[in-house]
């Protein structure tokens, strides 16, 4: 009897390969620098990324990757995850409020800087239907962009202040939102853990998603824990960047939510096995 062979292009290589072989991911994104300028943790750039090699990936400015070091050098070496867009809504300490979304490379060119999976941001909700309309057209044209080299599309789903203020509303957002970008073509989703609830957002769509890390939370045991609850209720991983970047000592606390999000193990155990301090 002849045994139906599946196809296996580019696309699905470059993504089974952040997973290296487990179940779930840990991606460390260190892009802060776009909108945030020289921030804690990333004021020496190419010493924060020494600390990153046992990462699953790591998330970057594509014109950066130059300043990594020997981070993507190795056989074992993190996936290079490269941003696509530049948005007026990740950048805080300027307050602007209309989360405008512009393209800021091609992939051509993030793929010609070492990329091997792309990220791309969607905003709607924004307060106008042009501008909503303007970032989902950017959002398709960069999928169809990166499909067409073989790239998977990870897509960053984020909410505008106003919606974020109501927790039903922010969970309805996402939800609805995750949806849609998959719908137009991303291959795993990057979001916000809505809580009890987060169930839904991840039945919701038929591809992985990841529970970003936000602020940089008081206590590293609280991060941990973030991500088990997330893992728990179904994400296949985590992007986490401040709460990395800013630890105490950032490889040994990558280690302990390795040991959460990969392993299964309680976060108060990772953090007595990697002997991660008390508040940072």
């Amino acid at each position: 009897m002849n045994k139906s062979i599946g196809i296996v292009g580019g696309l699905e290589i470059r993504l089974s390969r952040l997973f290296a072989g487990s179940q779930n991911a840990v991606v460390v994104a260190i892009d802060h620098g776009q909108t945030f300028g020289p921030m804690p943790g990333l004021v020496d750039f190419n010493r924060a990324a020494e600390t990153l090699d046992e990462a699953d990936g790591v998330l970057l400015s594509p014109d950066m990757i130059r300043f990594t070091g020997r981070l993507f050098l190795q056989r074992s070496s993190p996936r290079v995850i490269a941003r696509l867009n530049w948005t007026t809504r990740h950048c805080v300490p300027w307050g602007y409020g209309d989360s405008d979304t512009v393209p800021a490379t091609s992939v051509e060119t993030a793929v010609s800087l070492g990329a091997e999976i792309v990220l791309a941001a969607l905003i709607l909700r924004t307060g106008s239907e042009q501008r909503d309309a303007a970032n989902v057209e950017l959002f398709v044209r960069l999928v169809h962009e990166a499909h067409r080299l073989g790239l998977p599309i990870i897509g960053e789903v984020f909410a505008t202040p106003e919606v974020e203020r109501d927790r039903d509303e922010f969970h309805d957002y996402i939800t609805r939102t995750c949806r849609i970008a998959c719908e137009f073509g991303a291959d795993a989703i990057k979001t916000f853990y809505t809580g009890d609830r987060f169930p839904e957002v991840v039945r919701g769509v038929p591809i992985p998603v990841f529970a970003l890390g936000a602020e940089k939370m008081e206590q590293e045991i609280q991060a941990l824990d973030l991500a088990a609850r997330a893992i728990h209720a179904g994400a296949r991983g985590v992007v986490f960047g401040r709460n990395v970047i800013q630890a105490q000592d950032p490889a040994r606390f990558l280690r302990a939510l390795k040991a959460v999000v990969k392993e299964g193990v309680a976060p108060d155990r990772a953090a007595a096995q990697h002997g991660l301090g008390s508040p940072s």
